[in-house]
């Protein structure tokens, strides 16, 4: 088990398998020694746990909530085509996106589920730029998604 890995299990938190993709597209890819993960959702075993949009449906604790979820989902994603999570040198991006009611202007707090959870488990690794973007709908009506981009030390 990797180090990153045991970080996560004294946490209490498992990596997921790597969730399949729902259209035409790769979870991630590796360009030189960037990954760069596909959007994920905050999918649970083969589900969503809640739909809808943040600030209706959702309350922004729970959708944080999920955006911990896709945090754990990208990093299943960089695992698939890195090999070991070890081999992060640091998470460089975070996009998230948020589906919000109309009213809702609170994409950057949801966000920090994601954000939060990449520090806990990497530490200064962790450090990164960030967009959080409140949208009208995502895919299966999720709340939220996350995509990542990491850069790898050399194998």
């Amino acid at each position: 088990m990797s180090a990153v890995e045991e970080k996560l299990a004294s946490l209490g938190l498992t990596l997921p398998a790597v969730v399949p993709p729902l259209a035409a597209y790769q979870p991630a890819v590796q360009s030189g020694v960037y990954v760069y993960t596909a959007g994920q959702l905050p999918m649970v075993d083969g589900s969503l746990p809640v739909t809808g949009k943040v600030g209706a449906e959702v309350t922004p604790e729970e959708a944080k909530d999920l955006a911990r979820i896709c945090a754990l989902n990208a990093l299943a994603a960089v695992k698939s085509v890195a090999g070991d999570l070890d081999r992060i040198a640091r998470v460089v991006k975070v996009v998230g996106f948020v589906a919000s009611a109309p009213d809702f202007t609170g994409q950057p707090a949801v966000i920090n589920g994601t954000s939060e959870l990449l520090g806990e488990v990497l530490g200064d690794k962790g450090v990164h730029a960030r967009s959080a973007v409140g949208v009208t709908v995502l895919p299966l009506d999720a709340p939220v998604e996350v995509e990542i981009q990491v850069e790898l030390v050399s194998a």
